[in-house]
């Protein structure tokens, strides 16, 4: 790492030397007493480091977001054998305490299980806020990033899905040549590293395309260290664990990696009008790319003839019925629960109820742990004994909509019809999106 001072010739001013020589020292002493800090706590060395679940000893210090994927600090347990295969305001009465290892049981107690049920789709669909909802319940360990296993990173194997694992840090180089992503490979998805100061590194984990929901995190390196990744959470017997990962359900290979892990997988799909989706879709992408072309002639190849690109993920992901028979053809309907993201919003109580069925666990998760958030525009967890706020989807949630030509969503409102009436039909469920 070097650095230029720029300055003028000639021999430097005793009193200017003598200030960089204590800044140096403070900056390296700051940097010690940092690291020292660090690997000298048995826990939060471990969760800081990428991919292991990082842990809260109190209440959340990121109160102004509020669904945040950390929970209470867990003790490190043994590691099992590998498998042989390839701002709101606070609620004015706290909700009912869950008790359960979900939030203070140790992994000692737990192993780490490939999952035994996913939220396969659909991107902007309500996805985050089932995750979030259903982790309140004592009865489930939930991953809280999106791994990408089973579109991405299938080709690591299921040992890389299931247990712990390591992959090196990113290069210096990497990390000071900014832009440049420094991805270190795997884990949390993908990890962007915003450049480091000695041996700390600043990054984001979660940084996947579409996954918005990003954590700080800051990782430590020494020679020869490298990076320790821990994706699915340890679990009880009694205990479920859960990942999401939206883009499952529009990969087509989803379906068949899934059956192999295993054919008894239960999947949740959370929808929502296509239409409406896939404006979400597109003010998401404009809020990251605003020189994009405009809503409209992304959704059409001829607007006049009402050729609709059916190319554009956008509007393809909103094809529900055409993506369902590919997970037919491995899953029965009845291993499939269908989510409607409006009713999520209206009654999330209700629906949640039915998600809790649906998993086989006891319905604890009730009215009485919801507020809906008039700013947002979203239901919202009530504050509990844990939790001196009360938590909501992030400000990314929630955003408003561009306005769009009405007599385009009438002609995308027609095309995508068929299409969803052959999936009520199929599900057996009437979402009312016409």
């Amino acid at each position: 790492m070097a650095y230029r001072v720029l300055g003028r010739a000639g021999p430097p001013q005793p009193r200017r030397a003598r200030r960089l020589l204590f800044a140096f020292t403070l900056s390296l002493s700051c940097t010690y007493l940092c690291y020292s800090l660090l690997c000298c706590c048995d826990d939060l060395g471990q969760s800081r480091l990428l991919g292991a679940p990082r842990c809260l000893r109190g209440p959340s210090a990121g109160g102004q977001k509020l669904l945040q994927k950390s929970r209470p600090c867990d003790l490190p347990g043994p590691t099992p054998s590998e498998p042989s295969a390839p701002s709101a305001p606070a609620a004015a009465v706290p909700a009912p305490r869950l008790s359960g290892s979900n939030h203070s049981g140790s992994p000692k107690l737990g192993t780490k299980r490939l999952p035994q049920a996913l939220i396969v789709g659909v991107k902007k669909g309500g996805t985050r806020a089932v995750l979030e909802f259903i982790r309140v319940h004592p009865d489930v360990r939930a991953l809280g990033t999106e791994p990408h296993f089973f579109d991405r990173n299938y080709g690591r194997g299921l040992d890389w899905y299931r247990i712990e694992h390591h992959d090196a840090f990113p290069q210096d180089n990497q990390d000071l040549n900014l832009p440049t992503f420094a991805r270190a490979a795997g884990a949390w998805g993908n990890v962007l590293c915003l450049g480091s100061l000695f041996a700390v590194y600043f990054c984001f984990d979660g940084f996947n395309e579409g996954d918005e929901d990003t954590t700080w995190v800051v990782m430590l390196k020494s020679p020869g260290l490298e990076a320790k990744m821990s994706l699915m959470p340890r679990t009880l017997e009694s205990q479920i664990t859960l990942e999401k990962t939206p883009s499952y359900f529009v990969t087509q290979e989803a379906p068949r990696r899934i059956f192999n892990m295993s054919r008894d997988t239960k999947l949740i799909v959370v929808v929502r009008n296509p239409v409406t989706r896939a404006i979400s879709d597109y003010t998401q992408t404009l809020s990251k790319k605003p020189d994009i072309p405009t809503f409209e002639g992304l959704s059409f190849r001829n607007r006049t003839l009402g050729l609709v690109d059916v190319s554009w993920n956008a509007i393809r992901i909103g094809m529900y019925a055409l993506h369902l028979e590919s997970w037919l053809r491995y899953f029965p309907l009845a291993q499939i629960h269908f989510v409607s993201g409006e009713r999520l919003i209206t009654d999330p109580a209700g629906e949640m109820g039915r998600v809790q069925d649906f998993l086989g666990i006891k319905r604890l998760i009730t009215d009485k742990h919801f507020y809906f958030n008039k700013t947002k525009g979203f239901p919202c967890l009530k504050k509990t004994e844990s939790s001196l706020l009360p938590r909501c989807l992030g400000k990314s949630k929630g955003r408003t909509h561009v306005q769009i030509d009405p007599e385009v969503i009438d002609q995308l409102r027609e095309f995508y019809r068929p299409y969803n009436i052959k999936f009520y039909e199929t599900v057996g469920q009437d979402f009312r999106w016409e």
